[in-house]
């Protein structure tokens, strides 16, 4: 048996507890545990919800809308945080591994989806070599209309900055909106069949769940 998301995003943790600053460590546990507590907003996606729909420029600058994605079948739509998210590429990753080759016994397609610019997702889809397409949501624009987009908290973009990061640069839009790791099923009709919003950004949505949630729309 493979190893699952959670138990190398749990690598990902015990190795930043023993690597980050003192300070830094603690400002990200403080926001996990606040985003764990908190959970997804009332107004989040849910399963029955019409999913309005919408464009976006892909990794090469094309024009994906959703409809064309499910045209054929089922979409599965992944949000994620942007390519500087190593819990973000340890699912993407395994999505490409695991979940792709089984895609076609559902007729079923798969999409990510970040607020990064087109160049920078591009940058995350050559590194993993995703044979899917990878979507840029300026403004988590999309994600805001799904109910799961939010702005990190001032300490937090103070923490990854004084690592080296600014997730403004890499946003389309300049912003630091960002949508929490999600995964949808929409199906033909562009109707919520399978949702997972995770809260806190070190859990995912494992392949195992979304083969299910598939198998049960067969």
């Amino acid at each position: 048996m493979s190893t699952t998301i959670q138990q190398q995003s749990d690598e990902i943790s015990a190795d930043a507890a023993t690597r980050l600053p003192a300070e830094v460590r603690e400002t990200f546990k403080r926001d996990q545990a606040t985003w764990r507590a908190k959970g997804p907003s009332v107004d989040a996606v849910a399963v029955g919800d019409a999913v309005s729909d919408f464009i976006l420029p892909d990794a090469t600058g094309h024009d994906v809308a959703l409809s064309e994605l499910v045209a054929n079948g089922p979409a599965v739509l992944v949000f994620y945080r942007g390519g500087w998210c190593p819990y973000c590429n340890i699912a993407l990753h395994q999505y490409q591994a695991e979940l792709v080759p089984q895609l076609s016994s559902y007729g079923a397609t798969l999409a990510a989806i970040s607020p990064q610019k087109p160049d920078e997702s591009l940058t995350t889809a050559e590194k993993h070599g995703l044979a899917f397409a990878v979507l840029s949501d300026a403004g988590a624009g999309v994600a805001r209309q799904l109910g799961i987009a939010f702005e990190p908290a001032a300490d937090v973009l103070e923490a990854q900055q004084a690592l080296g990061l600014d997730i403004r640069v890499g946003n389309a839009d300049g912003s630091a909106e960002l949508p929490m790791p999600t995964v949808l099923i929409v199906d033909a009709d562009r109707i919520v069949r399978f949702v997972d919003v995770q809260a806190d950004y070190t859990s995912r949505t494992e392949v195992a769940q979304i083969l299910a949630a598939l198998e049960r729309l067969l």
